[in-house]
């Protein structure tokens, strides 16, 4: 179960204030139940932006759409429709959902609209990568979508360490550098917010975190192992 609470309009605004069709985009899971990121969500949060489009004069067109779960591949690519055409999009998802959503829309520039207070996402049946910690401060937005706190083992936020190699993280080989991951991101959409801007520390008081990345693997009956 994920625990997450509302980011503030006023976020939002600036995040999609320069764009010309977004998508809300809600999760049918764990956001649900509590509930901040469902159906219902999307619906309330996109009439208020609509509102305030139209006293701001701005020309935005705005999708609605909820997943079944945001961090399920086959329920991200049912959003194609609505995705399409869109240069930007709130996730109503977790951390996992939201980057699973802007890896799946890679042209997309994808926000969080919330913040998520445990998670991961599923890779293939049975196998779950951690993509967030739920720090309290989501900040995937300016970072191509990609989270530098869960997905770096020492959770840098201003560029990688000196002891990657190869686009691969120092402490474990077999896990991809994140910050290349970022750099690539904001190479190829032109957005160089997560190379530029220099992002202040984490209050770790609220949630330590972690040296190593978790990935879990759940034995299924019936699946290889």
């Amino acid at each position: 179960m994920i625990v997450a609470k509302p980011k503030s309009l006023e976020y939002i605004k600036k995040r999609i204030k320069n764009h010309k069709k977004i998508a809300v985009v809600g999760c049918g899971g764990c956001v649900t139940v509590r509930p901040v990121g469902g159906e219902k969500q999307v619906a309330e949060l996109a009439s208020v932006l609509r509102i305030w489009a139209k006293k701001e004069g701005l020309n935005l067109e705005i999708e609605e759409d909820t997943a079944l779960r945001q961090c399920e591949p086959e329920f991200i690519d049912e959003l194609s429709d609505k995705m399409k055409g869109c240069d930007a999009a709130i996730s109503l998802a977790c951390g996992v959902g939201a980057q699973c959503l802007a890896e799946r829309y890679s042209d997309v520039k994808v926000s969080p609209g919330v913040d998520a207070v445990f998670m991961g996402a599923t890779i293939e049946p049975g196998l779950y990568w951690e993509r967030c910690v739920g720090c309290g401060d989501c900040i995937i937005g300016e970072t191509g979508g990609y989270c530098p706190v869960s997905r770096c083992a020492k959770s840098l936020l201003n560029g990688p360490c000196g002891g990657s190699q190869g686009g691969k993280c120092e402490v474990d080989p077999n896990t991809p550098c994140v910050w290349e991951q970022i750099y690539k991101r904001s190479e190829e959409s032109g957005d160089r917010d997560a190379i530029d801007k220099f992002v202040p520390p984490k209050d770790w008081s609220i949630r330590p975190s972690r040296l190593t990345l978790e990935h879990v693997r759940v034995k299924t009956e019936g699946l290889a192992t």
